[in-house]
C-alpha cells in the first residue's frame, strides 16, 4: 500500500522546495513556441528542482500542471517568457514563447541543475544519507535572474508565509501583464522594475505590506540593473552586492542567491525555524540558535545549503510548542 500513493505534501516538504508533478509526456503546445530537448547526466525530480522558484500554491509565475509539466513566467534580460517544462523517459523539453523564448531555453539546462555537482555532498549523518537516498533527483536550481528571486524573498521578511505569498499573489495579478503563449489561465509575468516603482502606497498597504518591506523593494528596483549585474559574481560578492541596498541583510541575500545562482554553500541565518529544525535533526536541540546550527553544519561546508535542504524534506523537524505566529492584515487598518 505505501508504494501505491504518493504522500502528501507536509510543511516540511513544500518549506523544503518540493511541488507535486506527476508523469509528463512530450508535447507541442498550441501556438508557435520555441523548443529544446536536453538529456540530465542523471537522475532528475522536476519538483524538487524548480520547487523552490514557487511561492506558495497559488503563484501567478508558477504553475505545476496534472500532465507532469511546470510552467514558470518570468520577466528575463531581453522581455517577458514563458516556460513549459516536461520530463519523459530520460530527458526533458522546454518549450518557450515571447520575447525572452530564446533566452529560457539557452538557460534551461542550468535552470535544471546542470550546473550543481551532488556528488560533492558527502552525508556524515544517517538521516542525510537517507533522504539524499529517497530523493535521487534533487538538484540545485539556478534561474539566472536576481530580482525575481529577491522581491518575493523581501515580502517574506518578518511575516509568516501566507501573508508573503498573498502579497506577492495580489501586486503581480494587478501589476504584472499576462504571461506570452498558450500559458495555463491566469498566468502573470512579474513587473518590469519601473511598474514597482509606480505603486501607489496604498496598494501597498491593501496587499499587507508594510512601508518598511515596500521600500525596501522601491531602493531594490531604482538599481535593478546593478542587481541583476551580480548573476555573473560568485554567490558571496552577490550577496555583498545585495546588501548594500538598505533593507536587505544575510536572510534575504541567501535566500536570493539560492535561487538565482544555485548555491550549494549559502545557508540561511536569522530565519524563525530553520536552526531548530537543524538542531532537532542533527542533535536533537530544538532550542539551537544560528550559532550552533553553523557548527552542526560546518562538517559540510561547501554544501551546507544542500544539507539543510536535505533536512527539510526529510520530514523530521520537532513537535510545535506555541500557537503559530500571529497573522496581521494591515490592509484592514
Amino acid at each position: 500500500m505505501a508504494g501505491r500513493f504518493a504522500p502528501r505534501p507536509t510543511r516540511t516538504t513544500v518549506r523544503g522546495g518540493h511541488v507535486a508533478v506527476g508523469a509528463g509526456v512530450p508535447r507541442q503546445a498550441a501556438g508557435p513556441g520555441r523548443v529544446r530537448d536536453w538529456v540530465p547526466d542523471g537522475p532528475l525530480d522536476l519538483g524538487l528542482v524548480l520547487g523552490p522558484l514557487r511561492r506558495g500554491p497559488a503563484d501567478p509565475t508558477f504553475r505545476a500542471m496534472p500532465d507532469g509539466s511546470v510552467w514558470r513566467a518570468s520577466r528575463t534580460p531581453v522581455g517577458p517568457g514563458t516556460l513549459r517544462v516536461c520530463a519523459y523517459g530520460g530527458g526533458v523539453r522546454g518549450e518557450a514563447w515571447g520575447p525572452g523564448a530564446g533566452w529560457l531555453l539557452e538557460r534551461l539546462p542550468e535552470l535544471l541543475g546542470a550546473a550543481d555537482d551532488p556528488s560533492a555532498f558527502v552525508p556524515r549523518h544517517r538521516l542525510l544519507a537517507m533522504t539524499r537516498h529517497r530523493r535521487p533527483g534533487l538538484r540545485l536550481t539556478r534561474s539566472g535572474l536576481v530580482l525575481e528571486s529577491l522581491i518575493p524573498s523581501i515580502l517574506e521578511q518578518k511575516v509568516t508565509t501566507d501573508e508573503a505569498y498573498r502579497a506577492w499573489r495580489l501586486l503581480v495579478r494587478k501589476y504584472g501583464e499576462p504571461a506570452p503563449g498558450p500559458a495555463p489561465g491566469r498566468m502573470y509575468v512579474m513587473p518590469a522594475p519601473r511598474t514597482w516603482a509606480l505603486i501607489p502606497s496604498w496598494e501597498w498597504h491593501r496587499a499587507g505590506v508594510d512601508n518598511k518591506r515596500a521600500s525596501t523593494i522601491l531602493r531594490a528596483v531604482r538599481v535593478a540593473a546593478r542587481l541583476e549585474e551580480a548573476v555573473g559574481m560568485e554567490p558571496g560578492a552577490a550577496r555583498a552586492r545585495l546588501e548594500v541596498v538598505p533593507g536587505i541583510g544575510p536572510w534575504t541575500s541567501a535566500e536570493t542567491v539560492q535561487r538565482s545562482h544555485g548555491a550549494a554553500d549559502e545557508v540561511t541565518v536569522g530565519d524563525l525555524h530553520l536552526p531548530g529544525i537543524v538542531g532537532w535533526a542533527l542533535a536533537g536541540d530544538r532550542d539551537a540558535d544560528d550559532s550552533v546550527m553553523l557548527e552542526l553544519l560546518e562538517p559540510y561546508a561547501g554544501q551546507r545549503h544542500r544539507a539543510a535542504r536535505l533536512i527539510l524534506l526529510s520530514g523530521r523537524v520537532p513537535g510545535r510548542r506555541a500557537p503559530k505566529m500571529p497573522r496581521w492584515d494591515i490592509g484592514q487598518f
